[in-house]
């Protein structure tokens, strides 16, 4: 009998069907994607092999949701730098970094969903009303940050940018700042890393 902390088997049939041993039911990837979002923790087995098959379902989660009409999440652009990492040296140092990234951007967004809550004592749902200036200048700020990241594993410029124009010394502070910012990440990542293994 598995503990109550273990997390649910689901079990993927040959027939591609999907048996939860939690409620002794068939789900399907929108159950499993529910799962996700109530933070219930579950690994998904091959019925057959008993081969640990999460992340390739994950990964059709991912895929089924951006091919929903309005649903994309995911930038060409960013699909694209994703899709080049995969083979090079950085491949490795890619998944902590995300990782971290969306740990740092959850938190951030809680804190948000606080800040809204306690400035206007409702949830950000019913804040939609009214302008979400705060919501799109921390997007912003997030987005830039992960620009940044990217760039910095990136050892030449990519095509689109101009180099030849003059930096502005502010400019330089604030990227040497993010760029200082950014390698006391990687290193703090590095160290888990390490602790890890």
């Amino acid at each position: 009998m598995a503990a109550k902390d273990d997390p649910i088997v689901i079990k993927k049939y040959a027939n591609r069907r999907l048996y939860n041993t939690g409620t002794s039911t068939y789900v399907t990837l929108e159950d499993l994607a529910e799962m996700v979002k109530k933070g219930e923790e579950f690994t998904v087995q091959d019925a057959k092999t008993g081969d640990d098959i999460t992340h390739p379902v994950l990964t059709q989660i991912i895929f089924e949701l951006e091919n929903k009409d309005g649903q994309n999440m995911l930038p060409i652009p960013f699909l694209r730098q994703l899709i080049s990492f995969y083979g090079d040296q950085m491949q490795m140092i890619v998944p902590s970094f995300l990782e971290q990234s969306m740990i740092a951007f959850s938190k951030e967004q809680e804190r948000f969903r606080e800040q809204m809550k306690g400035a206007f004592g409702k949830t950000p749902i019913d804040m939609m009303k009214t302008p979400m200036k705060a919501l799109e200048e921390q997007t912003r700020r997030n987005v830039e940050m992960f620009q940044n990241a990217m760039r910095m594993f990136t050892p030449f410029p990519s095509a689109g940018t101009s180099s030849s124009a003059p930096a502005e010394s502010p400019k330089k502070e604030e990227k040497s700042d993010d760029l200082q910012e950014l390698k006391a990440q990687i290193a703090a990542m590095q160290r888990k890393l390490d602790t890890m293994s």
